[in-house]
Parts: C-alpha cells; sequence; structure tokens
C-alpha cells in the first residue's frame, strides 16, 4: 500500500511528495536535472539571496537557472527585508518559478548574521512580514522551509507554522533539528509532528533522511505529508527515485550499475562545465566527484589524482 498520497500547493499537485532539498553548492541545474529525471516529486533550487536576485548578479543568476524537465521547480529565497523579498520574489516567478519558498531554516553564520535564514526564527514579527510581502507579491504559491526553532529553550516551529498558513503559505517544511544544532547530533523526526497538528497544509518532514528505512521512519514518527531529502542525495541522485518506489510499492530498487553511474558523474561534469566555464566548473565538480566515487575500490587514490587536474 502507498505510504504517500498526492498533495497540493496551491495549483502544483505534487503525486509523490519526495522533494529534493535547497543545498547551497550542491542542488544546482546540473544536479537537479539529473535527479529529475530519475524521479523526484518536487526540485528546490540553491537558496539564493534576495538582495543579489535584484541585482541579477551572474551567480544568483546560475542558482536562478532551470531546465524545463525539473517543471514544476521551486526558487528559494533568503533575506531580512520584506520589500527585498517581495521583489526578488516576482522576478524569480517572472522566470518561470511554480513555487518560491522561503529560507527561515540556513543555520550558516553568514547569513543568520544578516538577520536572515534561521535567525528569523528569534524575530516572527519580521518572520512574518517577510512572508506576507512575499504572498502579496506573486501568483504563484509560497512554501516555507524551517527548524524546529533557535535551540531547545524556544522550539517556536509550530507558532511560525501557523502564522506562515494564517499570512497565505501553502506547505510548511520542518528539518528536525534547531539552530544551535547546526548539523549535529540527530533529527527529531517526532517534533515535526507538532508542526503537522498545528496546520492544515502540508508538512513536510527534513533532516538525516538518507536511506529508504529513514524515509519511512521519518514519516511514521512525524505523521508528515512528504519527506524532503537532502545530504543523502549526495552522490546518489536516485535516492529520491528509490525512495518514491519503496513507499509506493514497498519494494527496494537497486542502484544504478557502475556503468550507469560512470554515465551519471560525465553528464554531470560536462553540465557544471557548461553552466559554470572550465575552471570554476571543475572546481565545483571535486565535491560531487568525491561523493559519487565514495566506497568504491581505488576511489581514494583516483580522488588524489582527480583533484590535481588544474582544468579539464
Amino acid at each position: 500500500m502507498a505510504q504517500l498520497k498526492p498533495i497540493q500547493i496551491g495549483p502544483v499537485r505534487i503525486d509523490t511528495p519526495v522533494i529534493l532539498a535547497p543545498m547551497t553548492g550542491v542542488t544546482d541545474m546540473p544536479f537537479r536535472r539529473i535527479v529529475k529525471r530519475y524521479g523526484a516529486g518536487l526540485t528546490v533550487t540553491e537558496m539564493i539571496a534576495s538582495q543579489a536576485m535584484i541585482r541579477e548578479t551572474r551567480q544568483s543568476l546560475q542558482k536562478a537557472a532551470w531546465d524545463p524537465a525539473e517543471e514544476p521547480v521551486s526558487m528559494q529565497l533568503a533575506g531580512c527585508s520584506p520589500k527585498e523579498m517581495a521583489d526578488a520574489a516576482r522576478l524569480n516567478e517572472d522566470r518561470g518559478a511554480a513555487i518560491i519558498d522561503i529560507n527561515m531554516g540556513c543555520p550558516v553564520k553568514k547569513v543568520v548574521n544578516g538577520d536572515a535564514g534561521s535567525a528569523l526564527m528569534r524575530d516572527l514579527p519580521l518572520a512574518a512580514s517577510l512572508i506576507d510581502a512575499t504572498v502579496k507579491a506573486v501568483k504563484v504559491p509560497v512554501t516555507v522551509k524551517m527548524r524546529m526553532g533557535w535551540d531547545h529553550h524556544s522550539l517556536n516551529a509550530p507558532e511560525l507554522a501557523r502564522i506562515a498558513q494564517d499570512l497565505g503559505a501553502q506547505m510548511i517544511t520542518v528539518h528536525g533539528r534547531t539552530r544551535c544544532q547546526m548539523y549535529k547530533g540527530e533529527a527529531d523526526w517526532g517534533f515535526v509532528r507538532r508542526v503537522k497538528d498545528a496546520v492544515t497544509v502540508p508538512v513536510i518532514v527534513n533532516g538525516d533522511i538518507c536511506s529508504m528505512e529513514d524515509a519511512e521512519a521519518a514519516l511514521a514518527q512525524s505523521g508528515a505529508d512528504g519527506v524532503m531529502i537532502g545530504r543523502g542525495a549526495y552522490g546518489r541522485p536516485w535516492l529520491l527515485r528509490q525512495v518514491m518506489h519503496k513507499l509506493g510499492t514497498g519494494n527496494r530498487l537497486p542502484d544504478p550499475s557502475l556503468g550507469e553511474q560512470l554515465d551519471v558523474i560525465l553528464e554531470q561534469y560536462d553540465a557544471m562545465l557548461d553552466l559554470y566555464g572550465p575552471v570554476i566548473g571543475a572546481n565545483c565538480a571535486r565535491k560531487h566527484i568525491g561523493w559519487y566515487t565514495r566506497g568504491l575500490y581505488g576511489s581514494a587514490e583516483f580522488r588524489n589524482e582527480f583533484n590535481k587536474v588544474a582544468e579539464p
């Protein structure tokens, strides 16, 4: 029996809500395109700073680039100015975004020190202003990604989720850690049930979902409507398809053959060179090559040699 039902995000229907998380430096167009081809209910772009989007910097435009094969695509924005978030959301809507996602979960110091990301969980009035401005600025649905709270003394995700829903947000994703945890410890999937009980819009559970079994456990503990997979997809763009298949049929799909995996690596590598240029593209690809080859015989020696190559 299928363990997931379709969800509706405004006019966007996600038949199997297994979603690729937004990850800076990872979920660019070349990687998302491969994930989507294997199978994903939805892909989300890297986090784009709203101010950079307005200026249309080279980096922001690269992050906002998407392939028609990804449709519908969700573009994630971060910021602390309601006006800038609204303006950036309009620009992304014009660039074809089917969904605008607001980042209220990034724990990185550079983002938090700018009063964005998970810093907004310490300032719910500002968070509400950002959501309100973004929802009013665009016709496409707006979603919000958050953590459990700033720390374990302020687990206010259910409150923020209710505020977001009341202002028109149409899906909530919760990473089961606080900001102060960063990525340490284990994600608390059970806490996400408190958010699920607080709202009626779809709720997605995120954090530490690295296998088919993790996805099943996260859904069971959280009661969520879907799962979002982040670091578990490093070097495994086929993981989302495997999770979708397991949740839909109860059966496991094996990993692709090594020959198919090699084809995927080469495809992604060439696409990264096309998007970023040969030097930046090769540098960006190094971490992906490391993830793809991890655990293979002779992989350490291969990575050492590959990392010595100055240009492709």
